[in-house]
């Protein structure tokens, strides 16, 4: 059986991608610090004989290595990361710390113990350029690197292809659009949904924050978390040993993404607009093919079926009755 070593295990998208190892028939060994993640999104998998969890901080070099040393696994998949890329901003030596320090620790510590393979959570948003016309950027443009955020998840593709040539290991490098679907928090960098949806519970309207000429918002490529689950699993089986994108490769202005979550909750609250936010990317889309080639994988969820999942697994209060 092969054992998969997860960072990030109680976030958001470590969660759902530790739900996914399980059902294929991996043990997993789960590490989280809970500097975000939820204890609670571990609760299907807590139980679980082939599921392992230690509390523990990543940066912390002497703890990765008693894990490489105790666990032994064979594939180390990294979903941990500081993920605001305001707050790499404000504070680039913590994103530092937390984006290429840590992940220099899971490499280095190849050398107490050999993995076979590494899988990397990357950024498709924060790294491919603002689509020019109908030209959907690839994995072969050059990134744009307008934040440390960037800088760092940039930093971290060529610290693992360096070292996977050195070390002799297969690594994928997967670059998400932008993740939705349960257990996605309102706060942080965590794009619009889960905050038009905390709104529509309180049943209070929300805002767009959209340029003159782009009425309907500014654009996104939305991608079920279930389905970057699913790119984990195929890099696991196929690893590719270069980036992906993994997108629905489809851009939609974000009032529509709003428009179809009103009718998932069977509601008609307003979208007040105002002017853009600094730093506001008009488009951001990437293409896909490149997954469709090298790992078979396809987006299997598309908004609407995947804004009403994500309505069934929350609780909002219904309007009152007059």
């Amino acid at each position: 059986m092969k054992k998969v070593l997860l960072t990030g295990a109680a976030g958001f998208i470590g969660s759902h991608t530790a739900e996914a190892y399980l059902e294929k028939g991996y043990a997993v060994v789960g590490v989280d610090n809970f500097s975000s993640g939820k204890r609670e999104n571990l609760c299907d998998v807590e139980n679980n004989e082939n599921f392992t969890f230690c509390e523990g901080d990543i940066r912390d070099r002497d703890f990765v290595n008693a894990l490489y040393a105790q666990h032994k696994p064979h594939i180390i998949n990294h979903q941990a990361a500081q993920k605001s890329v305001p707050a790499s901003v404000d504070n680039p030596h913590h994103d530092a710390e937390e984006n290429v320090l840590a992940l220099l620790n899971l490499l280095m510590a190849h050398k107490t113990h050999a993995f076979e393979q590494f899988i990397f959570a990357s950024s498709g948003g924060a790294l491919a350029p603002i689509p020019q016309g109908n030209k959907i950027p690839t994995e072969d443009d050059k990134p744009q690197l307008l934040s440390p955020y960037a800088v760092t998840k940039f930093a971290g593709e060529n610290y693992i292809a360096l070292y996977a040539a050195l070390f002799n290991f297969s690594y994928t490098a997967l670059r998400y659009a932008n993740v939705y679907g349960p257990r996605q928090i309102p706060e942080g960098e965590c794009g619009v949904i889960p905050i038009f949806v905390e709104n529509a519970m309180q049943n209070k309207p929300s805002v767009l924050f959209a340029y003159p000429d782009m009425p309907e918002g500014c654009t996104r490529d939305y991608v079920h978390v279930s389905d970057v689950a699913a790119a984990n699993i195929l890099s696991a089986e196929k690893p590719a040993n270069t980036v992906i994108h993994i997108s629905s490769a489809i851009e939609l202005p974000i009032a529509k993404i709003y428009a179809e979550l009103m009718l998932a909750m069977g509601k008609d609250l307003p979208l007040h607009r105002e002017g853009p936010r600094a730093g506001d990317i008009r488009r951001s889309v990437v293409d896909n093919a490149r997954a469709r080639e090298l790992l078979g994988w396809v987006p299997k969820i598309g908004l609407k079926e995947g804004l009403k999942d994500l309505v069934l697994t929350v609780s909002y209060t219904a309007p009152s009755a007059k």
